[in-house]
């Protein structure tokens, strides 16, 4: 009869080796048994091997008990983790973490096992499938090196067991634990296959495409198409390759019979596109790869199809310029799709001629439509040739609208795909689409069903981006009076929300200087903005379209001047009109309230300093306002949560608001008073668990900061020699902020143009602060000097720095000049004629930098006078510095230059 029992040290009182060859234990649980002589020794030798380790455990540390343990409750943990009862669930956690941290190899290798063990609970074997994952992967690029390096340290023995529990899973009945055993192999061969480990597994995974059971395949082709989704292409050989596309393609023919193998292939395809390039540049290979998708457009399964629309999509833009011998085909797959399928695969099929239209825009933007031999990709003009027949399909989509699709923020559907794809068309083509779709419009527009109206005022507004102003001017004219009285006037909420987008379209993209014919006047500017200020009332999602209209409404007047703009009568009415949006009780609906703040600050940005005032009267409104915010006790989640989007939304307003009035002189020294105020209020706002509030905290800080070290640099300009006593105080803190990580790196560039105002100003006294300015201006130099691939916005940023410390050595040595200190630059100045070399060797300076940066050379040569000589000369470039820009086309650059030349020609004669 089978039993248990529990070794113990004590228990060895009790045995006694009689003398016929048995020995007898007393007393177990009352009853005496005695063994046969040939089975004492073995049993006694068990008594021994108990003890032994009885006494290991008693010495090793409690932990490894706990592993232990922790390795045979495994399941129960992880059905704990899952518990409803929170104390239960992170109890179950704190375990899981325990172990994990006490026994690295073990815990892997239980969760493994696990997710491997057809005996246990669907749901424990899911969650050790996540754990694992999250084990071998994670979003932060730091922590996901981590984990990688922490896999690859593991005992290779270890990793073999894990690896084939995780393969064996593949076979198991339970679609979770395969889908899960799936997404682990794909992450560790997403770490091992570019290190050339596991060699083996494609070669495992294709040997089960051919076994009989479905659910393998299905399992194994998924497992192929995660790990094509995870892994480099040059991290799999060729020949591996053209494996696992066969397979896949295989898997997609329409001989298959079972839909969810097909489905796994069809969605593995998808996934491993990226690693065809050299089967998609063989002909053959390519028409078959085609072929099978486009039957698979046509499968009656619907998820086969949207997955094989989905291949298409990822062809048209990963392949665009092998699709000509296909576009035919594709086109009237397409179109029936369009018409007759079911939604999701309709939307697959409108996104695949969105995205053609994208390949297109960007080859056009890109070569400008002249295609030479240079051109990397030709423009097959697919949108320009399908246009008679694109454009009537897109048109027809308009008309399927769902009844709720405003109130709901995420909603897609095919009339929006087909609107948006109209407009990607109008981008491709210009004024090409403008006669196909205005008999739409008109023959619509005023019907009685508001669904054509909807469709036709949605078909309208989708063209006004990509035809030229000159051909869509004279419609849009006699359009916006139409549009203006529909906002008001029509009895559909529909209507009314297109409507105000189209209103908000034509503003963004056909008003401003830069158009020679406005369709904003003073006859119509009254009424616009009335009705856009009483739409605003309207209800939530045509309120938030009204205030994206005002919005590009202000946005187009942002050139227009300091003194003068056509808005600065409304400028209080629009504000208040704003302001009252965001006090509305259901302001929390359709992003109503953000497209209010967002519209204030549009407002505020393109202001002139004629409405100066009234942006410095809007300060106190905006900081009580924050100040409210954080003095809300007793908040539920929701409102917490609500309340922090709030504060992110006043900080970016105040932000704004210090931005504009800091860069105006009549402005910037009156909103100072306020200072001290904001920066407590913002200092409060990180209290708060909002990481958006702390960005917007952050960038209003540093707007803050940006316009005081600005006023610092007047102050020093105007007080000259008797800031002196103060500079002290001001050095430190300028140091001190140039230190900090915190600070947004806005601010460092005026901080190094002050130290420039405060050496001008103070001359050579500015000399206790070299040892501390001048190497930050070296180490921020080599750091603006090489940046090579950097983006627009990157560039523009370290231009600004650039000439923030350009500006400030041209301070320091003008400073110095005439001094008997001038020796003491000495040190500094071939790194500043190094800084200069590297600089003209970029070749990516604004005319801003340019212009400091000659002036600086000459600043040099000028305050040291014949020792810079010598400096100048030996200066690998600053000759064709100077020669580039004596000839520059900026009459500012050109009269630094001359200055300079005058300069280095007296130091070097010297």
């Amino acid at each position: 009869m089978p039993f248990s029992f529990v070794v113990d040290p004590s228990a060895w009182s009790s045995i006694s080796l009689e003398t016929n060859g048995s020995c007898e234990v007393d007393n177990f649980e009352g009853t005496g048994f005695r063994l046969a002589a040939p089975c004492c020794f073995f049993f006694f030798f068990v008594l021994l091997i108990g003890f032994l380790i009885t006494r290991s455990l008693a010495q090793y540390p409690s932990q490894l008990t706990n592993s232990i343990q922790m390795a045979m409750e495994v399941t129960q943990v992880l059905l704990n983790a899952q518990a409803v009862d929170g104390t239960v669930r992170k109890q179950a956690e704190e375990n899981l973490k325990q172990f994990q941290d006490q026994n690295l190899p073990s815990f892997l290798f239980s969760l493994a096992g696990e997710l491997s063990n057809d005996d246990k609970p669907v749901e424990s074997r899911k969650l050790a499938g996540l754990i694992l994952k999250n084990a071998l992967d994670a979003k932060e690029q730091h922590r996901k090196l981590e984990l990688v390096q922490r896999w690859l340290s593991l005992d290779p023995s270890v990793k073999t067991q894990i690896k084939a529990c995780l393969l064996k899973t593949l076979s198991s009945p339970a679609l979770d634990a395969r889908s899960t055993a799936s997404q682990v192999i794909a992450k560790v061969a997403g770490i091992e296959l570019p290190h050339k480990q596991w060699p083996e597994l494609i070669g495992s995974l294709l040997s089960n495409i051919h076994q009989l059971p479905a659910n393998t395949r299905q399992a194994t082709l998924e497992t192929l198409g995660y790990i094509c989704e995870e892994v480099s292409p040059d991290a799999v050989e060729q020949d591996h390759v053209n494996k696992i596309l066969t397979a896949v393609v295989q898997g997609m023919n329409s001989s298959e019979s079972n839909n969810d193998v097909r489905l796994a292939a069809t969605r593995a395809l998808y996934n491993a596109l990226g690693f065809a390039q050299a089967n998609f540049s063989n002909d053959m290979e390519r028409d078959y790869i085609m072929r099978v998708v486009c039957e698979a457009t046509l499968s009656p399964e619907l998820r086969i199809r949207q997955a094989a629309f989905e291949c298409l999509v990822a062809i048209s833009s990963t392949y665009y310029e092998k699709l000509a011998p296909y576009i035919h085909d594709i086109f009237n797959i397409t179109a029936k799709a369009v018409k007759e399928d079911e939604e999701p695969v309709a939307l697959q099929a409108i996104e695949f001629w969105s995205s053609i239209c994208d390949e297109e825009i960007d080859i056009l933007e890109e070569y400008g439509g002249d295609f030479t031999g240079d051109s990397d990709v030709p423009c097959f003009y697919f949108v320009k040739q399908a246009l008679p027949v694109l454009v009537p399909m897109l048109l027809e989509t308009l008309l399927k609208q769902d009844e709720d699709q405003d109130q709901d923020e995420g909603a897609w559907n095919i009339a929006m795909a087909g609107g948006t794809c109209l407009g990607l068309v109008a981008r491709t083509v210009g004024d090409d689409v403008v006669p196909l779709v205005m008999p739409f419009i008109e023959e619509n527009i005023t019907k009685p069903d508001w669904r054509q109206r909807e469709a036709a005022t949605y078909a309208f507004g989708s063209i006004l981006e990509g035809p030229s102003p000159d051909k869509l001017i004279p419609l849009v004219n006699i359009a916006l009076n139409f549009m203006l009285t529909a906002l008001m006037n029509d009895p559909n909420n529909h209507v009314k929300d297109t409507t105000a987008w189209t209103l908000g379209r034509m503003f963004e993209f056909l008003h401003g200087s830069a158009l020679e014919t406005p369709i904003i006047t003073q006859a119509n500017i009254q009424q616009i903005i009335n009705v856009l200020l009483q739409s605003m009332k309207d209800v939530p999602n045509v309120a938030e379209k009204a205030c994206g209209a005002l919005y590009f409404l202000a946005q187009g007047y942002e050139d227009a001047g300091s003194s003068s703009s056509p808005l600065t009568p409304f400028f209080q009415e629009i504000v208040q009109a704003l302001l009252t949006v965001t006090h509305r009780e259901d302001a929390g609906e359709s992003r109503l309230r953000t497209a209010a703040y967002e519209t204030l600050n549009e407002v505020v940005r393109c202001s002139t300093d004629e409405t100066a005032s009234m942006v410095l009267q809007l300060i106190p409104v905006i900081m009580m306002e924050l100040h409210q915010t954080l003095e809300a006790q007793k908040l539920s989640s929701d409102e917490r949560e609500k309340q922090n989007e709030l504060q992110g939304l006043l900080c970016g307003c105040l932000q704004v608001i210090i931005q504009k009035l800091g860069s105006s002189e009549q402005s910037k020294y009156v909103f100072m008073q306020y200072a001290d105020q904001m920066m407590s209020l913002f200092l409060r706002v990180f209290a708060s668990r909002s990481a958006t509030a702390h960005e917007e905290a952050m960038l209003a800080i540093g707007a803050l900061a940006y316009a005081t070290v600005g006023v610092v640099g007047d102050i020093c300009r105007a007080l000259e020699d008797k800031i002196l006593p103060y500079c002290d105080g001001i050095m430190t803190q300028l140091l001190k902020d140039l230190s900090s990580n915190q600070l947004h790196r806005s601010v460092k560039p005026p901080i190094f143009s002050c130290f420039g105002d405060i050496a001008l100003a103070i001359g050579e006294n500015f000399e206790k602060y070299l040892i501390y300015a001048m190497p930050m201006l070296q180490s921020a130099a080599e750091l603006s000097a090489h940046i090579s691939g950097a983006d627009d916005d990157m560039l523009e940023y370290t231009n600004s720095l650039r000439n923030g410390i350009l500006e400030a050595y041209s301070g320091i040595f003008q400073g110095f000049k005439g001094s008997s200190k001038t020796q003491l630059l000495m040190p500094y100045a071939p790194h500043v004629l190094q800084f200069l070399d590297s600089l003209y060797m970029e070749k990516d300076m604004d005319d801003a930098v340019s212009k400091t940066a000659i002036g600086v050379l000459g600043d040099l040569a000028d305050t040291l006078g014949s020792n810079a000589g010598p400096l100048i000369q030996q200066s690998v470039s600053s000759k064709d510095f100077l020669s580039e820009c004596l000839s520059s086309d900026d009459h500012l650059i050109r009269e630094s230059a001359e200055w300079a030349k005058l300069a280095i020609s007296r130091a070097i004669s010297f």
